[in-house]
Formats: C-alpha cells, sequence, structure tokens
C-alpha cells in the first residue's frame, strides 16, 4: 500500500509537557502547516500555504504558552488542515476540502475513497488514538480532566468583517463553556464571540464533540482573531488571560457534577 509519508518525515503528533499535572488537557489540531512531499504541496504556491486555510495562524504559540502556565498537557498535529483536517471526522467533505474559502486546492480533487482512508491512516488516526489513550488512562487514574482546544480566525471571511476578539465556542457542554464565556465578558475588555464566528456541531468538529462531550468531559473550544494571535508578546498575553480565565472556571466547577455523555 502506497505511503503518505516518508520515512524521514515527522510523525502528526506533536507533544509538549507531556507529564503536566494540571487537571487541564490542552489539544491544537491546526498547529501545523506541513505538507507531505508525496503530494506536492496540494498544488498550491508557497503563498497559499502560510494563509489561515492552511493552519491556524498563532494558535502553537498560545496553546504553548497556556500549557506552560497551566502546567497541562498539549497535544498538536504538524500538518496542514488542507492535507486533513484533525477537527473533521474522515467521512465529512471538509476532511480534504476541495475548496477552502475562496481558493481551490488542487491536490484535493478527485480524491478516492483510498486517498481518504490513507490520510487518515497515517495522519488523523494517530494523533486521535494518542489523546484518546491519555484520557483513557487519565480516566483509570480517576484525574479530574477538563478539556481546552485552541484554535484562530480570520478578520475578515470572504468580504465580511468579524468584530470578535475571542470566541468560546460550545454545543452540548453547559459547564465549562458557558464559565469561560461568563468570565471573559466579565474580566476582559475584548469583543468575546458566543459561538461566533462558528460553532461546535458533530459534523464540523471532532475534538470537543469526541473527546470531550462523547466522555462527559467539561470541555470549551477557544478561538483567538489571527491578526491579533502572532509573535510572543501576544502568545503572552493571551495565554495569561486565559489561564486566569481556566483557572477561575475550574474552581468554579469544583464539586459541581461531570456532564452526561
Amino acid at each position: 500500500m502506497p505511503r503518505l509519508l516518508a520515512p524521514h518525515e515527522p510523525p502528526p503528533l506533536d507533544v509538549f509537557n507531556d507529564g503536566g499535572a494540571s487537571d487541564f488537557v490542552v489539544i491544537c489540531e491546526h498547529a501545523g502547516r506541513l505538507i507531505p512531499e508525496s503530494l506536492r504541496s496540494l498544488g498550491l504556491p508557497e503563498s497559499e500555504l502560510t494563509r489561515h486555510i492552511a493552519w491556524d495562524i498563532g494558535a502553537r504559540g498560545i496553546a504553548m504558552a497556556l500549557a506552560r502556565k497551566l502546567d497541562a498537557p498539549l497535544f498538536m498535529q504538524r500538518y496542514s488542515r488542507l492535507v486533513c483536517d484533525c477537527n473533521r471526522r474522515p467521512d465529512v467533505p471538509g476532511f480534504a476540502p476541495v475548496l477552502s474559502e475562496a481558493t481551490e486546492i488542487p491536490g484535493n480533487i478527485g480524491l478516492t475513497a483510498e486517498d481518504r482512508a490513507t490520510r487518515a491512516r497515517e495522519i488523523f488516526h494517530p494523533f486521535h488514538d494518542h489523546v484518546t489513550a491519555v484520557l483513557d488512562r487519565r480516566e483509570a487514574a480517576g484525574r479530574r480532566t477538563l478539556l481546552v482546544t485552541i484554535h484562530s480566525f480570520t478578520p475578515v471571511f470572504l468580504g465580511v468583517p468579524r468584530p470578535w476578539e475571542i470566541a468560546v465556542l460550545h454545543n452540548r457542554d453547559m459547564t465549562l463553556s458557558p464559565t469561560m464565556l461568563e468570565i471573559l465578558r466579565q474580566t476582559s475588555h475584548h469583543v468575546v464571540g458566543d459561538n461566533e464566528p462558528y460553532r461546535v456541531s458533530d459534523d464540523t468538529d471532532y475534538a470537543i464533540p469526541v473527546h470531550g462531550e462523547a466522555r462527559g468531559l467539561p470541555c470549551v473550544e477557544i478561538e483567538i482573531r489571527n491578526d491579533l494571535a502572532e509573535g510572543e508578546d501576544a502568545a503572552e498575553r493571551w495565554s495569561s488571560l486565559l489561564a486566569e480565565s481556566l483557572t477561575a472556571a475550574a474552581a468554579r466547577l469544583q464539586g459541581v457534577p461531570p456532564p452526561c455523555p
């Protein structure tokens, strides 16, 4: 069976602070923009592969700074979401998009079921299987776990400006997500979106529905506008705000029964 990744190419999973003692587990599915050599840049110029369509700009730096402040384990994914979106189920069209924003992705046109299965086997499953194993071990050990995913979004989408600076996304979780939304709106000067510019669903997301909600874990997806997210200073500012807010939210939820899966 043809391989997607060459032996010298890095694995999809990038782990930081694996032994973190925190109650929090942090995930960043769109941390990288690598393209396997076998896919020949998906037929795109480098200028497209540095844009938001390829990865979540600024998310990796913020997630790492946040994991350090919380002493939380962080699991990041190195390959571009244009190869396979690790925050989508492999059976949905957006898993390997033919069109992202207004950009056609030549290397994703006419993919066979085997092509999609290969991308899932070599990138999606190794990443999520590791997260699953970590959460299984924490559950078996009786450890409290609150799940946080870090993303970024564009200030303008298809010509429409987005006023939000940070957003709290949620679906079924009615514990950590609403508490984070309340704290951020009370304690920060930022324009905070409530399920804006996106909302979590089973078809448009994977980590929150599967690793969080299906397990009954308090969980939240954080989105930060990417024109405010780049660089070390931005990572420090956002991670400080998030660490303080998440710590306060966890304290409020101490003793509150977890949501039912």
